[in-house]
């Protein structure tokens, strides 16, 4: 996997996937567009909900929505990385096994999620969820 990312100004950048999908991302704390940190956040919440939405569906259960909030706790000193990170899956559907729906939501985090797990051997990973 490839991946550039190009100065347009400021402090504005275009990332561009090897997909051929371009996304801008703003380092001066997202202020018109996404920030860097932002996007690692929101990837780990995508990259979790496929796990979620997908082993939902592999275990037959009928699910019709999935949301995932993401809140972290940060160093307050440079470098300012992630120190926590909870994700809380609302996970929406008809007749959902709650032991499916927590089996899921932790094997997303402890065993399938790539952005999960990369971040989580550096900072405390935890989830939640619950049937909305």
């Amino acid at each position: 996997m490839q991946a550039e990312v190009k100065w347009i100004e400021d402090l504005k950048f275009l990332g561009q996937s090897q997909s051929g999908h371009s996304i801008v991302m703003d380092g001066s704390g997202g202020a018109t567009a996404p920030s860097p940190m932002e996007m690692v956040l929101m990837a780990a919440g995508g990259c979790s909900s496929v796990d979620v939405v997908d082993g939902l569906k592999e275990a037959g259960q009928k699910v019709t929505g999935c949301v995932a909030k993401l809140t972290t706790e940060r160093r307050e000193t440079a470098p300012r990385i992630f120190t926590q990170v909870n994700i809380h899956f609302d996970v929406s559907g008809e007749s959902l096994n709650e032991d499916v729906v927590a089996k899921v939501a932790a094997d997303s985090l402890e065993k399938y999620c790539s952005v999960c797990l990369m971040l989580g051997e550096g900072i405390e990973m935890t989830h939640s969820w619950e049937i909305v």
